[in-house]
């Protein structure tokens, strides 16, 4: 694990940020500890964290409401959300909040540990990805993608995505024609192995669809390949 990490945990319990703390030293990590929302806000907003640990339920600020802020403010550090119900998961995996992963509690250390390795695998990989292709710029019939600066224009207008949104347009687009399995997508995107949540690559798929295509019930740009999963369209200009 690459040295020199930068994680901001946001938990009110003291308890389980000093075992969080240990075992991300464990992983090379650098931790910064925040107990109340509203500072952890601040906080997240002025640091350049390579992965926030935060959770639902705090003092003064709620965490659902730290993360749509965060994304709104373009923090787009790996946000790793910690839930005391189990219920709230769909609200998690709702695309409004652009977290990036979730655990509920109680939760072992082992699966936190493996969670955070995925996080860390996935950005060194995209960051690799991007490196590798030089951030070369992908134009498709209106569609303009920009890896460096993570940015979706449409007929020169801005898309608001989520992170997620990005990652998944821009796998897609960098590899037209190519089909992906819901499977595949949750590996290569979320870097985890999501068992039984392959409907979160669905509803992902709708939401960017959303906001690129003109019509969702005729899609141009992400086609889905019937018995497999999804592909961007190879036939565009």
């Amino acid at each position: 694990m690459p040295m020199n990490k930068r994680v901001l945990i946001v938990e009110d319990d003291e308890s389980i940020v000093e075992l969080l703390t240990i075992h991300l030293r464990d992983l090379h990590a650098e931790v910064d500890q925040v107990y109340d929302g509203e500072l952890g806000l601040e906080t997240a907003l002025k640091g350049a964290y390579d992965l926030i640990v935060l959770d639902i339920n705090l003092p003064s600020r709620d965490g659902l409401d730290i993360c749509r802020e965060l994304r709104a403010a373009k923090i787009f550090s790996p946000i790793l959300m910690l839930t005391a119900r189990s219920e709230e998961i769909d609200k998690i995996l709702g695309l409004e909040t652009g977290a990036d992963d979730y655990l509920t509690k109680p939760f072992s250390i082992r699966e936190f540990t493996a969670r955070v390795k995925a996080i860390f695998r996935r950005v060194e990989m995209l960051n690799s990805a991007s490196q590798e292709a030089d951030y070369e710029m992908i134009e498709r019939e209106g569609i303009t993608i920009d890896p460096e600066k993570r940015k979706v224009l449409k007929n020169e207008s801005r898309l608001e995505l989520t992170p997620k949104e990005f990652d998944l347009l821009l796998l897609l687009a960098q590899h037209p024609g190519r089909s992906y399995s819901r499977e595949r997508l949750l590996s290569l995107v979320w870097g985890y192995e999501f068992n039984g949540y392959e409907h979160t690559v669905n509803s992902h798929i709708n939401r960017l669809r959303a906001k690129i295509e003109d019509d969702m019930t005729e899609p141009k740009y992400i086609l889905t390949t019937w018995g497999v999963g999804y592909r961007f369209n190879d036939e565009l200009s």
